[in-house]
């Protein structure tokens, strides 16, 4: 059995699918599991209720940590490590693997202009120390109570059906209803993107490959160097409008928040916007010979879907 915890986000959807090509024994968790196919388990579960993540965990192989928790830094700070612990704890009772779906918030920022799994941990912001925190919970269990498992970690997403990311976000929604795109601080610095298909198959082929385990692996992103002035010049060929965009700065993000309540949370984010920022997966690429989808593609197929 290989379990998704947190099956209805946008990875866990595309993680369940990616599974099928593994095994036909999945076990959806979430508020409200959507089956794939017909022999898929649903568990509709709160993962914060005492004992559901083990009772989720019970009799898995391996286990998926895909939550998307709400994007805010109380949520974050209260629940990531509640939810790591219970996560940890079910897998080494039950013997099942875990692998933890991460983002790059625990590396310093002087060095995102080239993050590799090597990059040196100091976060820069509170929700950087969550992550940090929850990885060293991970690895520490790793370390001291056998368990096996691995971090899968993706640069900042784009992709079909992927509604809160800065992508859709600032610049399809704009463009959908006639408006300039936004873009934080200048469109001329370097900015990778991971494609959320990708994410999910590099992850399901991870969690299938027993010598993956008690390693960080970088998703297959890109390995271009674009800038943000690239990619709205594709979305915006795509929607056959023109690639015009305002730059939204740090006090301007506090105005924004009343429209668009994810915007509040993106002060202390800043940093990821105001410098190059350039992840690099030729680690993945390197094991496994399977490259990124190119960024024309990736647009193309989320724009293409965007506009059904």
């Amino acid at each position: 059995m290989q379990t998704i915890l947190g099956a209805s986000g946008t990875i866990g959807k595309l993680l369940a699918e990616e599974l099928y090509f593994y095994t036909d024994r999945i076990r959806l968790v979430c508020r409200k599991p959507v089956k794939i196919n017909d022999k898929c388990q649903l568990l509709p579960a709160d993962l914060f209720e005492p004992g559901a993540v083990d009772k989720a965990v019970e009799g898995s192989d391996i286990v998926y940590l895909v939550v998307g928790l709400q994007y805010k830094l109380k949520v974050w700070e209260e629940e990531w490590p509640e939810l790591m612990k219970d996560a940890i704890d079910a897998c080494v009772k039950h013997n099942a693997k875990l692998v933890f779906f991460d983002n790059v918030y625990m590396y310093d920022k002087d060095f995102i202009g080239g993050m590799t799994e090597e990059t040196p941990v100091k976060p820069p912001s509170r929700k950087g120390a969550v992550r940090e925190l929850i990885n060293d919970m991970l690895f520490a269990a790793v370390r001291e109570r056998n368990l096996k498992a691995l971090i899968a970690r993706s640069a900042d997403f784009y992709g079909p059906d992927n509604h809160n990311n800065f992508i859709t976000q600032m610049v399809l929604n704009n463009y959908s209803k006639g408006k300039k795109a936004m873009w934080f601080v200048s469109t001329d610095l370097k900015h990778s993107f991971t494609y959320t298909r990708d994410a999910a198959k590099a992850t399901a082929l991870l969690g299938n490959t027993p010598d993956a385990y008690g390693q960080i692996w970088h998703l297959p992103t890109d390995n271009r160097k674009i800038t943000g002035k690239d990619m709205i010049t594709w979305i915006a060929s795509e929607f056959r409008v023109e690639p015009k965009f305002t730059l939204v700065d740090k006090w301007m993000l506090y105005l924004l928040g009343v429209f668009v309540p994810v915007m509040r949370e993106m002060p202390e984010m800043m940093y990821q916007y105001d410098r190059d920022y350039f992840f690099d997966s030729s680690k993945f690429t390197r094991r496994f010979g399977i490259s990124a989808t190119p960024y024309e593609e990736g647009v193309r197929a989320t724009c293409n879907l965007y506009r059904k």
